[in-house]
């Protein structure tokens, strides 16, 4: 039941309209829309220490077909305490974001993962699972709990092996689905929301070509110029030669499903697979991978006292609900609500990470949002990179804040769509 003050007025209430007031003060306050006011600094600031990921491999095809779940974590994990000089004894969580393992066996491989990067039982482990947004959520969640003053620092990461664990549904079905339109929506196959957008909002097929030719452009342009590197943590793992059988070492160093020099003619020729006469194909939607993501996020203060290297600043996060039949649009109500929630406008953030489920649903999202394509994946997205669910949004946040980096931008974000109508975004700054 509530509490009640002297004057009779709900605490619940009272302390709701407290919330209210000192948003509201917040929007009205000279610092809104102030790109200089998110830079200052402060000694409870929650900033970013390491930010790494392993390549992403094609299912099935690629490099990390047969690695499991715990060695990809635990490579990340390793070369994040590495990277830093983080005590590992310090960590007050691992956070780990992961959509198609299965719920309790993954959770034991994360905390497996865990102790074979020589973490010790002290430290204590989770999963977290947003769906396409779980790297992104786990990012979210670790901060949240230091500005809550939980732990000073614990990592985030993000984890998806969909060679072992495809996409699938297991089960029977609840018969009471059919009296909720929003509920039937749910069980929608995700290329055929990408459909419902092309469609709701005239997006054509060559456009969505169009889009998927950049990705790849500027993603093997980043390849091999190396600008993926200080990102990427090389895999030393087996791989079994699907031709003969044999099992080899190998280390895996790079994204393999980068097809460098793709052309819209090329593409133009793959046939629609979600409906007749559609226009998403298997060139303009993700690809189907595995591998993993590692963010480490600290409290300003004890980074500084223990000399850990500052990368970025976390800002805000907001996730978001949006009509499942056109779940891809979620970015677009996701991004201006945590952009505002971080004091900024749309048009003051210098970079996006923005997962590209499908060619239409990005490309409706950066259209409604204004926004220039020249800041938007210059590195290409994960038409060309591959989305492994459960690890993309810590992918992107590594992805985004090396980038950052290297060019000198100030403010980034993060954001994706997630499957039954969602979306999800974060927002960063240059430290």
């Amino acid at each position: 039941g509530f509490l009640v003050h002297r004057r009779g007025v709900p605490r619940a209430m009272s302390d709701a309209a407290h919330r209210r007031v000192a948003s509201l003060n917040a929007h009205l306050s000279p610092g809104t829309g102030n790109s200089s006011t998110v830079h200052q600094k402060s000694p409870d600031d929650i900033v970013v220490v390491s930010a790494l990921r392993t390549p992403i491999t094609r299912a099935r095809k690629g490099g990390l077909k047969d690695t499991p779940a715990d060695d990809l974590l635990a490579t990340l994990l390793r070369a994040s305490v590495a990277a830093t000089g983080l005590n590992p004894v310090d960590v007050g969580d691992v956070v780990v974001g992961s959509v198609l393992g299965n719920s309790s066996q993954r959770a034991n491989e994360c905390r497996i993962g865990m102790f074979l990067a020589g973490f010790p039982a002290s430290v204590p482990v989770r999963t977290v699972n947003r769906q396409c947004s779980s790297g992104l959520q786990a990012v979210a969640d670790v901060a949240a709990a230091i500005k809550a003053g939980f732990y000073e620092v614990g990592i985030a990461a993000g984890v998806e092996t969909m060679t072992s664990n495809p996409m699938k549904w297991e089960g029977g079905m609840n018969p009471r689905v059919a009296s909720s339109s929003d509920a039937q929506s749910c069980l929608i196959p995700m290329g055929v929301t990408s459909e419902n957008v092309a469609e709701r909002w005239n997006i054509s097929r060559l456009t969505q070509d169009s889009f998927s030719v950049r990705s790849h452009a500027r993603a093997a342009a980043a390849r091999s110029s190396g600008r993926f590197d200080s990102q990427i943590v090389p895999v030393h793992t087996t791989w079994v030669d699907p031709a003969t059988g044999e099992t080899k070492n190998i280390i895996v160093k790079e994204d393999d499903g980068i097809r460098e020099g793709v052309s819209l003619e090329a593409l133009s020729k793959l046939p629609a697979v979600f409906k007749k006469g559609g226009s998403t194909t298997p060139g303009n939607a993700s690809q189907i991978s595995d591998g993993a993501g590692c963010v480490v996020l600290a409290r300003r203060s004890y980074a500084e006292r223990e000399g850990l290297p500052i990368i970025g600043k976390f800002l805000a996060f907001a996730a978001v609900g949006v009509d499942p039949l056109v779940m891809g649009i979620g970015p677009a109500v996701a991004i201006p609500a945590a952009v505002e929630k971080a004091g900024l406008r749309v048009d003051q953030i210098d970079l996006f990470e923005l997962n590209e489920a499908f060619a239409s649903q990005a490309t409706y999202c950066a259209e409604k949002l204004q926004l220039n394509h020249e800041i938007v994946n210059v590195n290409g997205g994960a038409i060309a990179l591959g989305h492994p669910l459960g690890a993309t949004g810590a992918r992107c946040v590594a992805t985004l804040l090396h980038e950052m980096k290297r060019s000198h931008k100030k403010t980034g974000v993060v954001s994706m769509c997630i499957g039954s109508g969602m979306g999800a975004a974060g927002v960063f700054a240059a430290e």
